[in-house]
């Protein structure tokens, strides 16, 4: 996909970094890592940087963990990370991303020659929790290419350790749950934002047809599951992001037996 669709994805984003509350509750003693990983990095500065610090001219900072033979992992990490600009291609690497962001900044300086506009892109992805079940991921990728605001988008990774492959809800709850979940979110969706059970979603919001909707943007946690909605998802930007978190203690139901959340579920 052309460099120039980026623009086009973040003349909508806005600043605002999503930073989540440090869960008081007490976790599960099972985080030691189980799989063989060494976090890389990927600097790039353009041509017109000189002597200048990062922190002012056109840089590209890529940070990610490269698992030891983990080859599917590896994969799905690199096009979470590119799929949130845009380049959708199997073939690119973080690296081609990082060269087509600054051919990007380099046709707008060609356009606006007096513009001392330089443009940033950093991207990460850590590791957040690991047992011998699961391996939790975190990206963070911020940018910013000259418009109003810049864009910072949070995504996870859920990877069933044992099977190799990226968890989805499908894999830990039951068939059909998806009316009841949705039920139970809505419900803590309006106890956090000070909502009514009949206030209309309307005004403040982004849900289409003005009905209460979970993404599919979750983290499993040792409390429940974390859904994120980023910037302009479902508030203005204004607002920021909005996370969600709903208890297994409120979807035990909903939950299948022998799953990667059974070691969280008293």
């Amino acid at each position: 996909m052309r460099a120039a669709y980026l623009i086009i994805i973040f003349a909508l984003a806005g600043l605002t970094a999503c930073k989540f509350e440090t869960q008081k509750k007490q976790e599960p003693d099972i985080t030691q890592d189980t799989l063989t990983y060494a976090y890389q990095t990927i600097n790039l500065r353009a041509d017109d940087c000189g002597d200048k610090p990062d922190s002012a001219c056109t840089v590209v900072n890529i940070k990610y963990p490269l698992f030891v033979e983990r080859d599917a992992l590896n994969d799905t990490v690199t096009k979470k990370l590119t799929g949130l600009f845009g380049f959708f291609q199997d073939s690119i690497s973080l690296k081609e991303m990082g060269e087509h962001f600054l051919t990007t900044y380099y046709n707008f300086k060609h356009r606006n020659k007096r513009s001392e506009i330089f443009f940033t892109l950093n991207s990460n992805a850590q590791v957040l929790r690991q047992d011998s079940n699961l391996t939790t991921i975190e990206t963070n990728s911020y940018t910013f290419q000259g418009g109003a605001h810049g864009g910072n988008y949070t995504f996870f990774i859920n990877w069933d350790t044992k099977a190799d492959k990226n968890l989805t809800l499908e894999d830990i709850l039951i068939n059909g749950y998806k009316p009841k979940l949705t039920q139970i979110a809505d419900t803590i969706f309006r106890q956090q934002e000070k909502l009514a059970d009949t206030s209309s979603l309307a005004k403040d919001y982004f849900f289409k047809d003005d009905k209460f909707k979970l993404n599919r943007n979750f983290s499993v946690t040792p409390l429940g599951l974390k859904f994120v909605y980023n910037i302009y998802e479902i508030k203005p930007y204004a607002a920021g992001c909005t996370e969600l978190l709903i208890p297994y203690s409120k979807i035990k139901s909903l939950l299948k037996p022998n799953t990667v959340i059974t070691q969280y579920i008293k």
